[in-house]
């Protein structure tokens, strides 16, 4: 069973420092190592958060590849597209290549971007870091509770998430698990109750994820099991 490194912090803007710096030190050692940093986002609040911080430190953009754990199926452009705050809130404020950039083509809907996205993501891999959030429900990119699992496919349409926008793409856990590193942000009283199950064993998605190195989970004192802040 994957041993977590559970880091509990303050509030949700310590977990934002603490995920930046783990970010750039994850960076550093991947650019020294192999030439390149490659990452996957998440997309949510306390993400948004990092990626402001991001924005404001200086390393070597040239030497990051871009990669995205999951899409919402709407236009280009639409502000609640993942990528769309990932770009207004730091890339697009640093002097990161575009070709370092891969998006999910999740305008041309959830079959065709995910057979698009799943030769660009089998090139890649084995990614660095993945950034990864944890729903009220205990999904985590867009792996919901009850998905249907498609083999050991990397990339897999989502047709009917239990929340808006239904369709969407994701990459598996076979894709996750084929990471150097997990690190996972969580943070908010109503996180709690996920957080109580995750850590108790209970079998969510979350659960499932075993990649080949270390998988962290850093998480605010209003999330923590217990906690009566």
């Amino acid at each position: 069973m994957q041993a977590i490194r559970w880091e509990m912090v303050s509030d949700e803007e310590e977990v934002a420092v603490w995920a930046c710096r783990r970010i750039l030190l994850a960076a550093d050692q991947a650019i020294a190592t192999r030439g390149q940093f490659r990452i996957v986002l998440a997309g949510g609040r306390t993400p948004e958060r990092t990626y402001r911080l991001l924005s404001e430190v200086d390393t070597d953009w040239r030497c990051w590849q871009v990669y995205f754990g999951d899409e919402r199926c709407l236009p280009v452009g639409n502000s609640q597209r993942n990528s769309d705050m990932a770009a207004r809130v730091w890339l697009d404020r640093v002097d990161m290549p575009t070709a370092n950039i891969h998006v999910i083509p999740a305008e041309l809907g959830p079959y065709e971007a995910a057979q698009q996205y799943e030769a660009l993501v089998r090139q890649a891999l084995p990614f660095d870091l993945a950034l990864l959030g944890l729903g009220n429900d205990g999904h985590t990119a867009s792996i919901f509770p009850g998905a249907p699992h498609l083999g050991e496919s990397l990339v897999q349409p989502v047709l009917h998430a239990p929340k808006a926008p239904s369709q969407r793409v994701t990459l598996s856990a076979a894709a996750l698990n084929q990471c150097r590193e997990i690190l996972v942000l969580v943070s908010g009283q109503e996180k709690r109750a996920i957080l109580k199950a995750w850590q108790q064993g209970e079998p969510l998605p979350i659960s499932a994820l075993q990649p080949l190195g270390e998988l962290s989970v850093i998480y605010d004192r209003e999330a923590a099991p217990g906690s009566s802040a």
